[in-house]
């Protein structure tokens, strides 16, 4: 396998610094890994198989010269550079939740749809945590057993607090459908 030129689009960030660390842990031939995120990082480094690498600006003229873009950004962020990657010709993986509806997106599980990658336009997407960990298991029962329906409520803690229903207490809120049907 040649070695790829991969940029890390966030790579001061938890996830952005994950990524660098399975870049190295799984000894991907990386030619030039270019670290790149806002103009405050600038100047401040990244490790990578032990040299300290330079971040860069991330800008929209930051992509050329690469083969893949890691995307460990919000949404915003990702689909404000999402263009400048596409016209640069890196196939970009976005972390982010901004193409995961997009029909023109692969979205992938590489241990589930991993060949959906290739049938990519210059992006691929993937979903988010939970999701995939709960596809991870369920992905091996489907094999034995095709399922046919599956529901996920993925509601995030901050968003649980503006809706009414959980502003009660727990207690009140598991006998709710009870109660209601006494009444």
């Amino acid at each position: 396998m040649k070695a790829l030129n991969i940029a890390v689009l966030g790579a001061t960030g938890a996830v952005g610094q994950e990524m660098i660390k399975i870049l190295a842990e799984y000894d991907i031939p990386v030619n030039e890994l270019r670290p790149l995120a806002s103009a405050k990082s600038v100047g401040k480094c990244v490790s990578f198989k032990g040299k300290d690498i330079p971040i860069q600006e991330a800008n929209d003229n930051a992509f050329d010269g690469l083969d893949f873009v890691l995307g460990a950004v919000e949404g915003d962020m990702s689909k404000r550079f999402a263009p400048a990657i596409k016209k640069s010709g890196a196939v970009y993986i976005d972390n982010s939740s901004a193409f995961r509806l997009d029909p023109d997106v692969p979205l992938v599980v590489p241990e589930i749809n991993g060949a959906d990658a290739f049938q990519n336009h210059g992006m691929i997407a993937n979903p988010n945590c939970c999701t995939i960990i709960t596809l991870m298991a369920v992905a091996a029962i489907n094999n034995l057993s095709p399922i046919e329906k599956m529901g996920q409520d993925l509601r995030h803690p901050d968003r649980h607090e503006r809706h009414p229903l959980h502003r009660r207490p727990l207690r009140q809120r598991l006998h709710q459908g009870r109660d209601e049907d006494a009444e």
